[in-house]
């Protein structure tokens, strides 16, 4: 009998087998990758509505998350999912097809699915600008594609139509995500390809669900007179921030075109403004005009300027402002002035975003970023260094002994200061034939005035761009170089900065032009002879891209290429569309027309070319992992299980996908907490108690928390495993069976956090370098003509050399070393770059980063070395990384409890919770004994909660060191002060209370589960005798005492704890966590607000400390300014000696007096029990006459009618008659007693 199993099961060991295919012919394919078709990725939104419907797309507009994915969770009752847990789920998805040429794309995509292949789509969210409100972290989840049937009709047995979705997740503070689609290895070969989907918070749905424009209304034709013989106009927004781009210049209309995916496609939008401009005395206007000259684009609101007056409109972006739904309606700003120019800020700053403007008129000279006024000036441009916050400004003087001239004038917006750096040349330079000319002073000048029109700044390699008629550039903003390939005779339109090494040059002319940052060598791209060869060689692929008439639009840069946006008119139809400028192919066409020989062999001629790169072969080896550099946190995410032959999955588990998704990234949204769980691992609390009835320590022996692993950084070495079946294996049993509820399996392991992704072999987008730190790689080169020398040194003499570039060296500094292949005719270098300790500091995570870069240049390779990929050629030598100096973002600190309990009942050979047990703070008895200090046989002045761990080594083998213990001797998490902590006991050591320092995460969301090895300061907040009620989500001051006059004194001078060192901070802390420090004990003196703490119970008294962990201005090996506030909770705590002596005295009293009570009560006990036999016995007898009389009372009652003395006597003879029967019937009893026998 065979297993039982699911379909996907059999589809596995297939997918297997033709991975095993694709391995025996890897080498075949490489070969095959230039003859393979020429395919893409398609990738449109779909709401829930539009999934599986043809040619369904829609607009990024909605962002609330929906409720409805919570109903189909209900359906899984045995699955691995919180039954009380509320699921939500995001309002699109992505669907996704690909396209070759000359095939259907329905075709191509069945025959994909049935050769194994599954679109991989990683989703990069930008950070927010705002980190006052958000938090700044570089987050990816990366998704596989679930296969499901198109709802069309179809008469195919199996499937007709079908496509690719995933969840299109939104992340709170992120308006801007990245699709990356990429193939998992099977099927046709399908090049990576990105795309952009933002948010577009200028749309909103009516109720007809129909959408429209908020900012103004949609035009739908694409008149010939709003691009024909229209000059083009820079594209200006906030980099890598503006969900929106847009672009005005339309002539005589006041439209803009606008767009949500970097004019992948777009709109042509009319505003609605009111142009009613119209000129006066102090604002004076030639002409009217509803033209859109200035358009700026940021985070969330566009400006525009039109005439003299200045716009803005902030658009509804709920996942940033959350209640903010945005202004309505244009804005008009700066009434009261004549505004004659916008400059745009390319990069946000101190959290928030600029934009500068240029007044004209009676207020001439000034420029409102604040206020700046100059006399008897007309600023020209405007950039702001947000770095230094400093604005450079192009100012044109009047001087009326003098002709106009431009200055370049620095103004410093913290002190106030005007300084001018640089005074513009009157004339052009004459370079007599050289690339580049510094400009000194002492050239020569031609007959051409400078006229200078603008600036461009990159802060990243602080290059400043001065351009006009001309081409200056400065690293220093005084020393300044003109590029002399750049003619004189053309005007510069605008400049378009990549900021990663590339710019290009747009003339009035509309020529276009290229230069490589590093070099002087400016290229022209169009109009040139390679252009023409391009441009003839798409004709004859008959590509929809080119056209005989057609006008450039505008100019940008995206990922570090060149597009651009071009009105194409053919055969009387005008249409937009964005192409790619093949920079590196033109520069190759140029160059092969340019240097190129004709040589005679025999009786013909040969045509030789020149390469002048000086190398053939260049390749980066040896990169770090880059996680810990670039700070970027991934996930990984595969859609559910379905339990259907074909693998096609259905609306219900394309819901469950959604929910699983967004589950997964709310735990990461609330896993920065004070409190390190087990497994450092935001998913861990979800699969908890699902993947393994009860994790064991190392010992085999539950410790506190709910499942307490050994802290180890994930995954966790130490994570002991119940050996009995677990919960996950009977999952796997329902779906090898078909029994999974809904027809969905969810596996636990297709939900997880990356934490060892690889290098790719190129350097990252960006590096993160805190204090002190380095980050090494070395270049392989080899060179094209070697020449051997021979001697007693065999080495190679190459033209090969390698130049870094530091845009900042007195902030970083770059080691690079050379080893010699001669063997392989290449050359090795080692590249190290550091930071140098001292140009930043301490700041929060993620905040005011300064910005640096490091360019590695290969000598000579700058517009010659490319390399030919699948994607086209690439160009080689020039490598630049932007370098981001400070605290990088997503560290923090966190208090590890689960290392803290199982290291303290490992040293006190025991451990008391409290009795009302919280797994998220648990209780630390408060008079557990002191830990001795391994490897000194001396009692350590540190507590059990705080004392460094004892490696778990064998006694020869521990350290010898008797200060420090090091890291590689234990993989658990070493306690707070490790690296100083003093253990000098010659003396007999004070004993001190427990809890005195804490072990403490460092980078915690990295899988960096290590210790913090840094000085640091402790101090006491507040405290009560009650938790607070948010102390899960961090801890606020609300009903808690201060603790701060000063750290460890109360206001009314009593100590809560104290320390053996003396040493102080500026604001009077103690400095526990140095070199000098033994550490603090808790002492809960006299009026202090722990002091003489009353249990309200007949179980121990509690306290409830508010700690604060900080670095601040002790630290010196971090950059990053180190705060966590957390609560500590101790039970036991001693009574005052005033109290206990007070219960020590009523006790023993008490005691005192029950013993006195007791002898004196055996002593009587005789002569009580004597007295009380007699008082029964009187009481008895009147009890007994009582009745009697009554009796007697009643018979006689029949001589009432005689006479009172008759009756006097006769009651009185009665009277002793009945005494005398009494007395005989008492002596008849007695002796009847006496006689009677014992039976």
């Amino acid at each position: 009998m065979s297993p039982a199993g699911p379909a996907w099961l059999r589809l596995r060991v297939l997918q297997a087998l033709w991975a095993l295919l694709v391995v025996l012919l890897a080498p075949w394919r490489l070969w095959a990758i230039k003859n393979t078709q020429e395919c893409t990725w398609q990738v449109v939104l779909n709401n829930f509505e539009t999934v599986g419907k043809k040619d369904a797309s829609d607009r990024f507009v909605d962002q609330e998350p929906l409720y409805t994915v919570d109903k189909v969770f209900s359906l899984l009752v045995d699955a691995p999912i919180d039954p009380d847990e509320t699921y939500l789920g995001f309002p699109y998805y992505l669907k996704i097809n690909y396209s070759c040429k000359g095939e259907s794309s329905e075709a191509l995509v069945r025959k994909g699915h049935l050769t194994g292949l599954k679109p991989v789509v990683l989703v990069t969210f930008q950070s927010p600008v705002n980190f006052h409100r958000w938090k700044i972290e570089q987050l990816q989840i990366q998704m596989e594609a679930a296969p499901f049937r198109s709802r069309e009709r179809c008469n195919a047995e199996e499937v007709c139509l079908m496509s690719w979705y995933t969840p299109m997740p939104i992340k709170n503070g992120s308006v801007v995500m990245r699709v990356d689609v990429s193939s998992n290895g099977l099927g046709p070969f399908i090049p990576n390809k990105r795309f952009q989907v933002n948010i577009n918070g200028f749309l909103e749905r009516q109720r007809d669900n129909t959408l429209q424009f908020t900012v103004g209304n949609e035009l739908f034709n694409l008149i010939p007179r709003y691009f024909v013989n229209v000059p083009s106009r820079p594209l200006w927004y906030t980099v890598d921030q503006a969900p929106v781009f847009i672009l005005g210049g339309i002539p005589e209309e006041k439209a803009i075109l606008l767009t949500d995916t970097n004019f992948k496609d777009f709109f042509l939008v009319e505003l609605s403004i009111d142009s009613c401009w119209v000129g006066s005395f102090y604002c004076p206007q030639t002409s009217f005009t509803a033209t859109i000259y200035d358009a700026i684009a940021t985070e969330s609101t566009l400006f525009i300027r039109q005439n003299q007056l200045i716009y803005y409109f902030t658009g509804t972006y709920t996942t940033l402002h959350e209640s903010n739904r945005g202004s309505g309606r244009w804005v008009r700003v700066l009434a009261n002035e004549c505004i004659k120019k916008l400059c745009p800020v390319h990069f946000h700053s101190n959290g928030s975003e600029y934009v500068m403007a240029l007044t004209t008129g009676k207020h001439e000279g000034y420029v409102h970023f604040g206020t700046i006024t100059v006399v008897n000036c007309s600023i020209t441009w405007a950039v702001f260094i947000a770095g230094d916050y400093n604005l450079l400004l192009l100012v044109e003087i009047e001087d009326p002994s003098t002709r106009k001239y431009f200055q370049v004038v620095s103004y410093d917006l913290v002190s106030d200061y005007l300084v001018v750096l640089y005074t513009i040349p009157e004339f052009i330079p004459d370079a007599r034939g050289l690339e580049f000319l510094m400009v000194l002073g002492t050239e020569s000048y031609t007959n051409f005035p400078m006229v200078p029109k603008g600036m461009s700044y990159n802060p990243y390699n602080n290059l400043l761009f001065i351009w006009g008629n001309f081409l200056l550039q400065s690293y220093n903003s005084k020393n300044f170089i003109y590029l002399a390939d750049f003619p004189k005779e053309l005007s510069i339109k605008y400049l378009v900065n990549s900021f990663y090494g590339d710019t290009a040059i747009v003339t009035e002319t509309e020529e276009i032009w290229y230069l490589l940052e590093g070099s002087y060598q400016v290229y022209k791209l169009f109009p040139s002879k390679g252009w023409e060869v391009h441009v003839s060689l798409q004709v004859m692929q008959q590509s929809s891209l080119y056209a005989p008439n057609e006008t450039m639009v505008t100019l940008f840069y995206e990922d570090h290429r060149l597009y651009q946006l071009v009105y194409l008119i053919d055969n009387q139809q005008g249409r937009l569309v964005k192409r790619l400028v093949p920079v590196e192919q033109l520069l190759m066409y140029q160059q092969i027309s340019n240097d190129y020989l004709l040589e005679r062999q025999g009786s013909h001629l040969t045509l030789s070319f020149t390469n002048f790169c000086p190398f053939t072969v260049m390749r980066l080896r040896d990169l770090p992992n880059p996680q810990i550099y670039t700070r970027q946190e991934r996930y990984r995410a595969q859609p559910p299980r379905v339990l259907e032959p074909g693998g096609f999955h259905s609306d219900n588990s394309l819901a469950v996908y959604q929910g699983l998704v967004y589950y997964l990234l709310w735990l990461h949204s609330k896993y920065d907490k004070p409190y390190a769980d087990p497994v450092h691992d935001p998913t861990w609390r979800w699969w908890k108690n699902k993947k393994q009835d009860q994790v064991r320590g190392e010992g085999g022996e539950s410790v506190g928390g709910p499942s307490p692993d050994p802290p180890s950084p994930s995954p966790c070495p130490g994570t002991v495993f119940a050996p009995h079946p677990v919960p996950q294996d009977y999952y796997f049993y329902l779906a090898s069976n078909w029994r999974s509820a809904g027809s969905v399996h969810v596996d636990m392991a297709s939900y997880e956090k990356i934490y060892d992704l690889k290098a790719e072999n190129e350097l990252p987008e960006r590096i993160f370098l805190d204090k002190g730190t380095s980050y090494r790689f070395s270049v392989f080169l080899t060179a094209r003509e070697p020449e051997p020398l021979h001697g007693p040194s065999f080495q190679l003499q190459s033209k090969v050399g390698l130049a870094v570039v530091l845009a900042d060296p007195e902030c970083i500094e770059a080691v690079v070393k050379e080893k010699v292949l001669v063997n392989r005719n290449s050359v090795l270098f080692w590249v190290t770059l550091s930071d140098k300790r001292f140009c930043f500091d301490q700041g929060i995570s993620g905040h005011h980063l300064m910005k640096t870069s490091m360019l590695l240049k290969v000598v000579g390779s700058s517009g010659h070395c490319f390399q030919n990929t699948n994607q086209g050629p690439r160009m080689q030598g020039n490598l630049m990384v932007p370098v981001l100096i400070g605290c990088p973002p997503g560290k923090r600190l966190a208090f590890d409890i689960t290392y803290t309990l199982e290291y303290n009942r490992l040293q006190n050979k025991h451990y008391f919770d409290c009795v009302h047990v919280d797994p998220e703070m648990p209780c630390f008895l408060f008079r557990d004994s002191a830990c001795p200090a391994p490897p000194l046989n001396v009692q350590c002045p540190l507590p059990p909660l705080l004392c460094p761990p004892r490696p778990f080594l064998p006694a020869r083998s521990l350290p010898q060191h008797p200060l420090l213990f090091p890291l590689d001797h234990s993989s658990l998490l070493l306690p707070l002060s490790i690296l100083h902590f003093r253990a000098n006991c010659s003396s007999p050591p004070q004993l001190l209370r427990p809890h005195s320092l804490l072990p403490i995460l460092l980078d915690p969301r990295f899988g960096d589960g290590r210790l913090w090895q840094f000085s640091g300061q402790l101090r006491a907040e507040g405290g009560g005798r009650r938790a607070h009620p948010g102390h899960h989500q961090g801890i606020q001051r609300g009903g808690y005492l201060p603790l701060q006059q000063p750290p460890g004194q109360h206001r009314t001078g009593s100590l809560i704890w104290t320390t053996r060192n003396t040493t102080t901070t500026e604001d009077s802390a103690f400095n526990i966590l140095s070199h000098n420090s033994l550490g603090i004990e808790w002492l809960c003196m006299e009026n202090s607000p722990c002091h003489d703490t009353i249990p309200h119970s007949i179980f121990a008294s509690e306290f409830f400390f508010k700690v604060l962990v900080s670095n601040r201005g002790v630290d010196k090996s971090t950059y990053c300014d180190y705060q966590l506030t957390f609560q500590l909770h101790i039970h036991g705590l001693p009574l005052s000696a005033r109290r206990a002596f007070l219960i020590l005295m009523v006790s023993a009293s008490l005691f005192v007096g029950l013993v006195i009570l007791y002898v004196i009560s055996c002593l009587l006990s005789p002569y009580v029990v004597k007295v009380c036999n007699v008082l029964c016995w009187k009481i008895n007898n009147i009890i007994a006459w009582e009745s009697y009389i009554y009796s007697i009372a009643s018979d006689t009652g029949a001589f009432s009618n005689t006479s009172g003395i008759k009756s006097g006597e006769s009651s009185g003879g009665t009277s002793r008659v009945v005494s005398k029967v009494a007395g005989e019937n008492r002596t008849d009893t007695k002796e009847t007693l006496r006689k009677k026998p014992i039976s």
